[in-house]
């Protein structure tokens, strides 16, 4: 039997759990802004500078203002784009070709495409900055591969074999890259020093892992999975740490180091908040319904908000209608 002094304090406990559970924001979409255009669609990138969201839309480069959410230009004559990887000090950004195999450079402030850098991996995709080495690396899908690009030069300088097919990948800013292997349910570290890959870790019972998210004072890496969970590996050594419900179809996570908030943008329509109560124990806050299709995402550090972009439903391959950016935050 338990004691009065350890009811009382569970009692206290349970109210100070609900008090919290109470307090909860109320998360919702707050702002819808028509874009239209034409083209699919894939990552997208907010350069905080220019408070400008990026978006990789096919056969260009969409900028769109996140103050008010018009339209402030387009970057042209690319074939099939993935990813934009930003280089602040340089104010340039790498975009991934993947119909190209190629790299376009583009001025962040002029939006300009100032050169196209050729690589020898096929079908490169998502597209990292590693601070610690200077380089950007991209995760190419058809080689299983990640080709190295040094910025101070504009050309690929290496190939690093992957043990198999790269999805997103992100840097902890301390000489490693860490990429989801979306074909064997794997996740590979990457030393950017030796430009080799130093270990690769099971993520079981992960199928298929997309989008993924980095807390780097943790060290803590969140993939994003089509069985409709979230795995929490650790960063230094590859035990799993958790497991935590989302939606159906994912495709993008971001982790939110002010607020301590994991995201998961999912294909079903909604997108999946989780908050990181401490680097092993991670509750699901909201799952916030948003539009069918806005599986990517970019988080906007300055406000804390999250921006994603959909459609209009359509038969696969049919013209793309009604494209729309919207904007998630609490009310």
């Amino acid at each position: 039997m338990k004691s009065i002094a350890s009811l009382l304090f569970l009692a206290a406990g349970s109210a100070v759990a609900a008090s919290a559970f109470a307090a909860t924001p109320d998360y919702a979409v707050l702002q819808r802004h028509p874009l239209g255009g034409s083209g699919g669609w894939d990552y997208l990138t907010i350069d905080a500078a220019t408070h400008h969201l990026l978006i990789a839309r096919n056969d260009r480069v969409m900028v769109v203002d996140t103050k008010d959410g018009k339209l402030a230009g387009e970057i042209p004559s690319m074939q099939h784009i993935h990813g934009i990887a930003l280089v602040p000090k340089l104010r340039h950004g790498y975009v991934s070709d993947g119909a190209a195999n190629s790299v376009h450079v583009i001025d962040l402030d002029t939006l300009k495409d100032l050169r196209n850098i050729p690589i020898t991996g096929k079908g490169p995709d998502a597209i990292v900055f590693d601070p610690a080495s200077g380089h950007v690396l991209t995760m190419n899908g058809h080689s299983g591969d990640a080709s190295v690009i040094d910025p101070a030069s504009d050309k690929a300088i290496a190939e690093i074999a992957l043990p198999g097919r790269p999805e997103f990948a992100v840097s902890d800013g301390q000489g490693h890259v860490f990429a989801n292997l979306e074909d064997k349910n794997e996740l590979a570290r990457i030393d950017t020093k030796t430009n080799k890959v130093g270990a690769v870790w099971k993520l079981a019972p992960c199928d298929s892992p997309s989008g993924l998210a980095i807390d780097t004072r943790t060290h803590r890496l969140f993939s994003v999975c089509d069985n409709q969970l979230m795995v929490v590996t650790d960063a230094n050594d590859g035990h799993q740490v958790a497991t935590v419900a989302i939606g159906k179809g994912p495709d993008a996570a971001r982790f939110d180091p002010a607020t301590g908030l994991v995201y998961s943008s999912n294909h079903d329509g909604t997108l999946t908040i989780v908050h990181e109560d401490d680097a092993n124990h991670y509750r699901v806050v909201a799952n916030v319904p948003t539009q069918v299709g806005a599986r990517t995402m970019a988080l906007d550090k300055a406000t804390h908000r999250i921006w994603l972009v959909a459609a209009a439903p359509a038969p696969r391959g049919a013209p793309v209608k009604d494209f729309t950016a919207l904007v998630v935050g609490t009310r």
